[in-house]
């Protein structure tokens, strides 16, 4: 089951309250919790690799301990990583293992 999300409200509750509220209730609350359509594992799995796709790092820690906690190894990561590294650029795959490396030590 997926933990309930506050990082919106947390983060930016009083600066952008409805963008808080979306990011809370609508996606890690009606999308994350489809888990009959789309594991949290999986879902885990594409949010990491659309992020280091993007070369959204700044995300990236967050959603490494997210998928940790929904079961992501450390292989499963190095793998993730190695395969997209020839699909998305070789230096955002440097930049996503060293943040992975903190997480699964």
């Amino acid at each position: 089951m997926v933990k309930k999300q506050t990082a919106g409200r947390d983060n930016l509750g009083e600066f952008a309250p409805k963008f808080a509220e979306l990011n809370d209730d609508v996606l890690f609350g009606q999308v994350w919790s489809r888990e009959e359509q789309l594991s949290a594992h999986d879902r885990s799995m594409i949010t990491i690799s659309a992020l280091i796709s993007g070369g959204n790092l700044e995300q990236l820690p967050a959603h490494l301990k997210i998928g940790q906690e929904n079961g992501i190894t450390k292989d499963e990561i190095s793998e993730m990583i190695t395969h997209l590294a020839f699909y998305v650029g070789w230096p955002k795959a440097w930049s996503a293992f060293n943040l992975a490396k903190a997480v699964f030590k």
